[in-house]
């Protein structure tokens, strides 16, 4: 009979190239989502916030934070990010909707479009 070493090397190999794709996928995409939720935290936080200020203000707010993060496809198209207030005497909404589409490149061998379709509502209380 002959005597087995139990080497992996084959094995090894595979599980450093797998890790290693899922690095550089990783890599790419994980920025790209983080932004997003950002965004998303971001708009949540103004919108609470809204209750004094104008909604152009509100809206330039919403455009930095965006800028900020690189979400430059939300600031090219002029309806991606829309804010709109609601409501009479000292309550209302605020509103803020993020349509937007942002693509990531895999290194050229595969692309990716992820779409935020996102509206956020909060309520204004101008005498607290």
């Amino acid at each position: 009979m002959r005597e087995q070493r139990g080497e992996g090397k084959l094995g090894c190999l595979i599980s450093m190239l797998l890790l290693g794709t899922l690095g550089a996928v990783a890599y790419k995409a994980v920025p790209i989502y983080y932004g997003n939720s950002e965004l998303i935290d971001a708009c949540d936080f103004i919108a609470s916030g809204a209750s004094r200020k104008p909604i152009e203000i509100v809206e330039k707010e919403v455009k930095e934070k965006a800028r900020e993060l690189g979400v430059i496809e939300a600031l090219m198209d002029k309806t991606a990010i829309r804010v709109t207030k609601s409501g009479a005497g000292d309550s209302g909404i605020c509103t803020i909707t993020l349509r937007y589409k942002r693509t990531i490149d895999f290194y050229g061998t595969y692309k990716y479009t992820l779409v935020t379709d996102r509206r956020i509502s909060k309520p204004i209380f101008e005498n607290i």
